[in-house]
């Protein structure tokens, strides 16, 4: 029977320019020329029949055929580099993380240390982005990102439901006499009153349709930003518990109102089925939904 395995040398190549969309970068990788990338695509797409990539310009863009055998390539690979580590039994590496900015900075950052000084052999990288990483054609070995759905091919672990309420300085409320009805909020400034879940929370505490006309026009863009003019005493902000616990137990801010509104999407904790016993994997895995069952002990999320 005729072998129909790809040379694995070609097959390398290809993942790593696919996973770069750029063949000289795929080659400082594997330590080869570009006319050695190039040389080992041709030598696929003959094998394969058809073109994998089409070349404009200096860029390279993945057909169709070549963005279906992208994706079973890096899954491949990286199964193999998972059976590899196991078999070495070690675990050690770089573990590289794409965390939705506001997750990484009010929540993620205040703990990752912890994590690292566990598994000091696991170099933790972090890249905040609100993208969503293709699995497919990125080295990123997991992601934390927001959406209301599960990804196929991918393991998803649901970290958190989004809720949002407003918080304040207390010296901000202290100001007006305390905030004892939502209707004193008003009386404020308010952050960033075009974010629709201010509407939607003031509609759920009974106050139809606010007067937003006299407050100041502002679109900070993240709750990150929108907590420090909070804290600072310059407004109120619709932000998520969760992701400033630490403010709320130091007293920084205060939740005036329990009422929670709950946001579409969820946090999820997302990585390739492929790399599941991955043994970095499987400790932050374990880690994160341990810390962020703690959390929720801690405060009500």
């Amino acid at each position: 029977m005729p072998n129909s395995l790809p040379p694995l040398n070609a097959l390398r190549a290809f993942e790593a320019a696919a996973r770069h969309s750029n063949f000289t970068r795929a080659g400082e990788e594997l330590g080869m020329t570009q006319a050695a990338v190039s040389y080992q695509i041709k030598v696929l797409e003959d094998r394969a029949g058809k073109p994998l990539f089409n070349r404009v310009g200096r860029q390279v863009v993945l057909t169709d055929a070549g963005a279906q055998l992208a994706a079973v390539a890096n899954e491949a690979f990286q199964s193999i580099r998972a059976g590899f580590s196991a078999v070495q039994g070690t675990q050690d590496g770089t573990l590289k993380l794409s965390v939705v900015p506001t997750f990484a900075m009010n929540w993620l950052s205040l703990r990752i240390g912890e994590f690292q000084m566990a598994n000091p052999k696991i170099a933790v990288q972090l890249e905040a982005s609100g993208g969503v990483v293709d699995f497919a054609s990125s080295d990123i070995d997991m992601g934390i990102r927001n959406s209301p759905k599960k990804w196929p091919g991918l393991c998803c672990h649901k970290l958190a439901e989004v809720t949002y309420t407003p918080m304040l300085s207390p010296r901000l409320a202290d100001s007006i006499g305390g905030v004892n009805k939502p209707e004193d909020l008003l009386k404020l400034p308010i952050i960033d009153t075009g974010d629709p879940w201010w509407r939607n929370w003031f509609e759920a505490a009974g106050v139809k349709d606010p007067d937003f006309s006299n407050q100041p026009v502002s679109q900070m863009g993240t709750q990150t930003v929108d907590g420090n003019i909070a804290i600072a005493g310059h407004g109120v902000a619709i932000l998520t518990p969760l992701f400033h616990s630490s403010a709320l137990r130091d007293g920084l801010l205060i939740q005036p109102f329990p009422l929670k509104c709950t946001a579409e999407n969820p946090v999820w904790l997302v990585y390739r089925e492929t790399q599941k016993n991955n043994p970095k994997i499987k400790l932050f895995r374990d880690w994160i939904l341990s810390e962020m069952e703690k959390d929720k002990a801690g405060y009500a999320v």
